[in-house]
């Protein structure tokens, strides 16, 4: 529901042409087996339904089960994800404009090391999305 609001008002402020791919920050397969559903690809789904672009969670994994970043610092939530987010097929995002979707932004951490295994992978522009930052 929210990806699709959200995806109406890029659609108005002429963003439908910007992406090519929406990427939804991936969980860990065990904690997707978990809660049953990955929030970030959900809010991806409502953005793909609204700009009609294609959104895919294959095209990343999460390597690693990683604690949760709720009640670290910002140095440990860095140290939590770095290098833990893997392209999948790095010929698939080459050259793309991508949009990275999240869930809720805290210090940046998640969005930066997965943007970053994105960029050196080859994608051509990277932007990112989510539905909450705090404070």
């Amino acid at each position: 529901m929210l990806g699709r609001v959200y995806g109406k008002d890029l659609l108005e402020a002429e963003y439908k042409s910007s992406f090519d791919l929406i990427v939804p920050v991936p969980l860990h397969h065990s904690r997707r087996k978990i809660r049953g559903y990955n929030q970030s690809e959900e809010f991806g789904k409502g953005l793909s339904q609204m700009l009609e672009i294609p959104c895919d969670d294959t095209y990343m994994k999460r390597e690693a089960m990683t604690e949760t970043q709720t009640h670290k610092s910002k140095l440990s939530r860095w140290e939590n994800v770095s290098n833990i987010f893997k392209v999948i097929a790095p010929g698939s995002v080459a050259e793309k404009r991508i949009l990275l979707v999240d869930d809720v932004v805290t210090t940046g951490a998640t969005l930066e090391a997965c943007g970053q295994a994105l960029l050196n992978a080859g994608c051509r522009e990277l932007s990112i999305a989510c539905i909450a930052a705090t404070q």
